[in-house]
Formats: C-alpha cells, sequence, structure tokens
C-alpha cells in the first residue's frame, strides 16, 4: 500500500542526506516514538529509514521501527490479530518506551497500532497516535469478500462490505472487534484506552486511491446498505453512538482532522515538520495500561 514511485524515493533519499546533516535536537527533550510501516514494507526500507530520521532529528524524539515477522512477507500474510500480539509483546519488553510513547502509522500499521491501543494489556501508555493513510474504518470490496482468507492475507481482516454488513460482522475477525462494531461484544477497555489519547491525528491524502473510499482514513465510511455516497465521521454510528470514543476525543479537542494534497501516502518534509513534528515533541508523564 505504501509502495512509492521512482521519482519519490529518489527526493526521499535526498532528504535523508539532509535530514543526516541537520543539527539534532537532545532527544531527552521528548518521548519516543513507534513506526509502523505499510503492508509490503519493511523497516529498513529507504522511505521508512528517512521518516524515522527525519521526524526524530525535527522533533528531538528518538524514533524506533518495529518490524513485524520477516517484514514484507508477513505484512501481506501473517493475521493482523498476530501482527498486533507480536507488535505488543516488542513494546512490553523496550525500556524506552516505559515512560510512554507516541505512535505513528503508515496505512496498514495503523491496524497494528490500533491494536497496541486497545488491546495491549500491560503495554506502556500511548500518549499522541498519528495515523497517515489508515484504513481506520476498513476498505470496500465490490466482490465476495475473503474473509475465510484471514488467517493467510492480512487485508482481509479489514474488508468492509456495506450492502451486507451482517456478513461482515460475522465473517471479519479484526476490523469490527477494534471498533467495537459488534453489539453484544463491545468492550469498555477498548474505548476507555482510545478515548485515552491525548492527540489523535488523522491525516487523510487527497489523491488517495489505494485507501477506498479515502475518508477511512477519518473513520468516514459508507453507509450500511448505501454505495452511493460516504458520510464523514461524524455522521457514522461509531461517531455517534461513540463506540471507541472518537465522540469523546472530538468534543475535547484531541482529534486533528487533516487532509493533504497528493497520493497515498504521499507526505512531503514540509508535511510532516507541520503536521507530525508538533505532537512527537512533546514531554509526557505517562503510566502503563491497565
Amino acid at each position: 500500500m505504501a509502495s512509492l514511485q521512482l521519482p519519490m524515493r529518489m527526493m526521499m533519499l535526498i532528504m535523508m542526506v539532509i535530514s543526516l546533516v541537520l543539527v539534532s535536537i537532545p532527544t531527552s527533550a521528548a518521548l519516543p516514538f513507534v513506526l509502523l510501516h505499510g503492508i509490503g514494507g519493511y523497516c529498513g526500507e529507504m522511505f521508512y529509514s528517512w521518516f524515522k530520521t527525519y521526524a526524530g532529528s525535527m522533533s528531538g524524539s528518538t524514533g524506533y521501527c518495529i518490524e513485524i515477522g520477516n517484514g514484507a512477507p508477513d505484512s501481506w500474510t501473517m493475521p493482523l490479530h498476530e501482527q498486533a500480539r507480536i507488535a505488543c509483546e516488542k513494546v512490553k519488553q523496550m525500556t524506552e518506551l516505559k515512560d510512554g510513547y507516541n505512535i505513528v502509522g503508515i496505512s496498514q500499521g495503523n491496524l497494528i497500532a490500533r491494536g497496541l491501543i486497545e488491546l495491549c494489556d500491560g503495554g506502556p501508555r500511548v500518549n499522541n497516535y498519528i495515523s497517515l493513510g489508515g484504513p481506520q474504518a476498513g476498505i470496500i470490496s465490490f466482490c465476495m469478500p475473503l474473509f475465510h482468507m484471514q488467517e493467510h492475507m492480512a487485508p482481509s481482516g479489514y474488508i468492509k462490505v456495506p450492502n451486507d454488513i451482517p456478513g461482515y460482522l460475522k465473517g471479519c475477525k479484526y476490523l469490527p472487534r477494534i471498533n467495537n462494531e459488534i453489539p453484544d461484544q463491545r468492550n469498555a477497555t477498548y474505548k476507555e484506552r482510545f478515548s485515552s489519547l491525548k492527540n489523535l491525528v488523522l491525516i487523510m491524502f487527497e489523491e488517495d486511491t489505494i485507501v477506498v473510499p479515502k475518508e477511512t482514513a477519518w473513520f468516514g465510511f459508507y453507509p450500511d446498505g448505501d454505495l452511493t455516497k460516504i458520510l464523514p465521521p461524524q455522521e457514522t454510528k461509531l461517531y455517534t453512538e461513540d463506540w471507541i470514543g472518537l465522540r469523546t476525543l472530538d468534543e475535547a479537542k484531541r482529534v486533528h482532522f487533516i487532509h493533504l494534497p497528493g497520493i497515498h501516502i504521499g507526505i512531503t518534509p514540509a508535511g510532516i515538520i507541520e503536521n507530525v513534528v508538533p505532537y512527537l515533541k512533546e514531554q509526557v508523564s505517562a503510566k502503563n495500561n491497565n
């Protein structure tokens, strides 16, 4: 999902060189952050290495890219619940995160981020969460969803079928869980943890054709049974009934809905400085999750 064209890669290489010669801000000034890459990516890939270095040098925060399994292949084939479990175990073992940390999620990596926030019992607390192009409300499927492939195909864990919501709730194992969509299985702990975020930064890319609809990056989606329009997040049941605490956060002015020009994850260095860096600078005392 987050693969880049050659010109973009060349630009990132140039910017990586520039960022490496910048005068670094002392890393003790900010909480560390965790970077979770998109599908088909790996931590050593040029874009993610540059992003971590650049965002870190601009914010004074130390960044850690969390690799799950063997990187790119497992990002496709490992079920999301297993990816989230592994990420949880890794952050719990990182003493650098014991006082809390921030998360930057890229594309599918945002669903692992959601697992860290909501499902990770005993993990260090997440302070700010920055989501770039995340399929927060799912991606649409116009054909038969491959729910039976969820143990072998990660994206099938967040396919949503607006004209068959009962089938989606029954068949999809990951997204309905973290979005508290199943009426008799809603978990108050997930809502409590998600609504405890200090800042939730949701970045949508205006020309995004990878996550469809692009408004899913803001928790927007099609109404149940209707493919003719897309609801803004504030008109979805997830928001109005406050299933995960999104409305609670928004009413407290802790949600930042940001739209940027460009393709999927087409963020520029200026975009990072303006929309990511401010939420990595803060130093906050945080306690572990219950």
